[in-house]
């Protein structure tokens, strides 16, 4: 029986198992995204996300607990303090998402899965509050401007429409004085 045992022990030693913990996430850290197992997406998620809420407080203990935790990756530590951990600041759990992929792995047949951390950032509750009026206050704005646009145009069409009126003459004129300029020279010129 199987009771109240909380850790998957992935066919591995203890020594194997931790190292591999640490590589996993590491990797989950420094890329954001990883391809793994199912089953290792399951069974390191609880430690990345411990690691996570670690990283939310920086502190010098915290920081020391990490890189025990992580066996002294001192760059992974301060992406995870400098980056990651003010991200998720005001989010209360659920830092990363495990997705499954379509296809299993060729060699084994086995699951495979996207271990990724979570990008969007929770609003606030103030700012929740804020959203619905400043969409509702867009939507005002917007249909106020369309209603100028409407009342605009009818004007602008005239305007134009009268530009090219006066235009038209215009070129018309010209082309009838480049018309009879070279009729009175060939006049001229058959005369003498």
């Amino acid at each position: 029986m199987r009771h109240r045992v909380k850790t998957r022990k992935l066919s591995r030693t203890a020594a194997h198992r931790k190292a591999m913990a640490r590589n996993l996430v590491a990797s989950l850290f420094e890329h954001e995204r990883i391809e793994t197992t199912l089953t290792k997406a399951k069974a390191h998620r609880p430690f990345a996300e411990k690691l996570i809420t670690l990283a939310k407080v920086k502190n010098l203990h915290n920081y020391r607990r990490a890189l025990a935790l992580l066996g002294n990756d001192k760059a992974t530590v301060a992406k995870l303090f400098d980056e990651i951990g003010p991200r998720f600041k005001d989010r209360p759990g659920g830092y990363t998402r495990i997705l499954r992929l379509a296809k299993p792995r060729l060699g084994d047949n086995t699951t495979r899965a996207l271990f990724e951390l979570v990008k969007e950032e929770m609003p606030s509750p103030e700012s929740k509050k804020a959203i619905p009026e400043v969409e509702a206050s867009a939507v005002v704005v917007e249909e106020e401007a369309s209603a100028e646009e409407e009342t605009e145009s009818p004007e602008e069409e005239t305007e134009e429409t009268e530009a090219a009126e006066e235009e038209i003459p215009a070129e018309e004129e010209a082309e009838a004085a480049a018309e009879e300029t070279p009729a009175e020279e060939e006049g001229g010129k058959e005369k003498a």
